[in-house]
């Protein structure tokens, strides 16, 4: 084996493998590290890809080049469209995966890139000299220009059943040792982080008749750009819903004080958008009815993931209340809920790059930096990825703005703010999420594809989806057009599309309220005899509906952005006597590059605020 490798990547998740996958296609030698019992690209907690806002940045990833869509529909058993019923700015994909298939497919695909080197070993040291050498538990020695770590759950991890620890990342997997031990230049949260997880639940012993099924949605689009959109890898399967009870509810409560939450055992900071049963239970005290989707985490598996009951109360306590939720009445827990306390890297010392400010090279992606999901690990994974690759060939880095993509939000949320809670990413972090929509994803996002100078079936697929839409896009605009004849007016009445009292063009048919847009222009196209693909027809559709909004969002948007993206040099503002001294600490310890970042510390000041735009303009 040769030990030298331009790209090294420690930690085999989602953020690792997508940091490999991207850097790979580059041309360049990575490596990728993955402790010998750990799956890469695993899904150890809910096995789903997807979700509010995530289903968007798994969209971008795949416009980038990444691979997380390309395995989500391969091993997907159930798809959802969620916020179906409200605009489609805020509709998101969701797939169930199975856990199995998808750590398969994810190391198959891994497997093609020939120059990329899969490493079965537990890191040691990490040192900083000419190059960065990296020491394994089994004796080996490797060296690289550049290093991401992507580490997750495992930095000094530690599970929590009850009154029992042990260490690990998760159940079953050793724990990585600490980043103080790795880097001793790098600064960690003063405060742990914690994440949790549900039992598992044997699936024969399920009472099936007692819960509401929840059909898979064939209308729901696969999530990699290039497959067909409404294509089926894997056998579809349903997911249930059951609730908890006061019976439930009341079992927790009374088990507070063997809770390591609440007896002070734990001392990481949970998820606040994805607590646990306990929290649940001590923070909405007057409600005892939640939902539990009851989930299949494999076609083939014998487990059952109850989505909605996260605990790391003792074992006993566990089936005790499990068994009080209807159709889980006999049910048989084969892997009990835990909760893992693990070490975060202070990402207020990164920069936009994912990049350690103070140690060029080092890079940083996914749960280590205190982001909550796989989907937000994966999208800095890949920014990681590519801006390492970018380094060491002399290019010019990437920089997504958050006002055109999601993974651009998360970032600089990210690296604006020290955090003091898992981040979680969600459509109302967007300023502009009327137009950061999953339909016009390939839109927003291939002036960064363009941007990484690659060339692939991807590049050519597309643009001949831009083509496509441009082609549209003039054809509702210029010859598209309906007038009052007594014919159109039959017509408009046999296909239920209203009533035509005077001329309108197609984009005002699109535009009544009572309608499809999508399936109008499908419909319409049909009849013209012309063929365009699936997702031109749908993007074309939803901006044309919504483009009043999406115009005047975009030039209030672009009033603010004009301050945002004015270069500020901090080191000068630490300085000014016209600034706070509790702000300027702040300042210091963020570095913000733009006003944009500069606006989005906690803390600052109006009156600083004021200062600075003053002296920009």
């Amino acid at each position: 084996m040769n030990n030298s490798f331009d790209i090294l990547i420690i930690g085999g998740g989602h953020a690792g493998s997508e940091a490999a996958w991207i850097s790979s296609q580059f041309g360049l030698r990575v490596g990728l590290i993955s402790g010998p019992g750990a799956s890469l690209a695993s899904t150890p907690c809910n096995p789903a890809v997807g979700g509010v806002g995530k289903g968007q940045v798994v969209r971008e990833i795949d416009a980038l080049g990444g691979m997380m869509g390309i395995v989500a529909d391969k091993a997907g058993i159930q798809y959802r469209t969620l916020n179906e019923s409200k605009g489609f700015a805020v509709q998101s994909t969701r797939v169930q995966v199975d856990k199995e298939l998808y750590t398969k497919y994810a190391e198959e695909l891994l497997s093609t890139q020939e120059n990329l080197t899969i490493i079965r070993q537990m890191v040691k040291v990490v040192r900083n000299e000419d190059k960065f050498i990296i020491e394994t538990e089994e004796g080996n020695t490797f060296s690289a220009s550049k290093v991401i770590v992507t580490t997750g759950t495992f930095l000094n991890g530690k599970l929590h059943t009850g009154e029992e620890q042990t260490l690990g990342g998760r159940v079953e997997c050793k724990q990585s040792v600490g980043l103080n031990d790795l880097f001793s230049e790098i600064k960690t949260l003063p405060n742990r982080f914690k994440t949790g997880t549900p039992p598992r639940i044997d699936r024969k012993t399920i009472d099936y008749s007692k819960l509401e099924p929840q059909e898979s949605d064939f209308g729901t689009r696969n999530f990699h750009s290039m497959s067909e959109p409404f294509s089926r890898n894997s056998e579809q399967i349903s997911m249930y819903l059951t609730r908890t009870n006061s019976e439930t509810l009341s079992i927790i409560r009374a088990n507070k004080e063997r809770s390591p939450i609440f007896n002070g055992q734990i001392k990481g900071i949970g998820p606040r958008y994805c607590p646990s049963i306990e929290d649940k239970a001590f923070r909405y005290t007057e409600k005892d009815v939640h939902h539990v989707f009851v989930e299949p985490e494999g076609l083939n598996l014998e487990t059952i993931y109850p989505n909605g009951v996260s605990t790391s109360l003792p074992k006993d306590v566990q089936e005790s209340f499990i068994r009080t939720i209807s159709g889980l009445e006999e049910a048989k827990i084969l892997v009990h809920g835990y909760a893992v306390e693990y070490d975060v890297v202070d990402t207020s010392e990164l920069s936009r790059l994912m990049e350690y400010k103070s140690i060029p090279g080092l890079y940083f992606a996914g749960q280590v930096c205190g982001t909550s999901g796989y989907e937000e690990a994966a999208g800095q994974g890949i920014i990681a990825g590519i801006n390492a690759s970018l380094a060491f060939l002399g290019k010019e880095s990437l920089i997504l703005d958050r006002n055109d993509s999601y993974i651009g939000v998360m970032i600089e949320d990210l690296v604006t703010n020290k955090r003091d809670e898992p981040y979680r990413l969600f459509t109302a972090r967007s300023e502009n999420r009327l137009y950061v929509r999953e339909d016009n994803t390939i839109q927003r996002m291939n002036k960064y594809r363009k941007a990484l100078g690659l060339s692939g079936k991807l590049d050519y697929f597309q643009e001949s989806i831009l083509d496509e839409i441009t082609i549209l896009e003039n054809l509702i605009e210029t010859t598209m057009f309906y007038a009052t004849t007594a014919e159109t007016k039959e017509y408009f009445a046999e296909v239920g599309y209203g009533s035509l009292e005077s001329n309108i063009s197609f984009k005002e048919l699109l535009r009544r309220p009572n309608l499809n847009p999508v399936q109008v222009l499908m419909n319409e196209t049909l009849r013209m005899g012309a063929s365009f693909h699936p997702d031109v027809v749908r993007t074309v559709a939803i901006a044309a509906k919504y483009e009043g909004y999406i115009d005047r969002a975009v030039i209030e948007s672009e009033k603010i952005n004009r301050m945002s993206k004015k270069k500020i040099n901090w080191e000068v503002l630490a300085e000014s006597k016209n600034i706070s001294f509790e702000c300027k600490l702040r300042i210091k310890q963020i570095r913000p590059e733009t006003f944009g970042q500069l606006q989005r510390i906690e803390g600052i000041r109006p009156a600083t605020l004021a200062y600075v735009a003053g002296n920009l303009v």
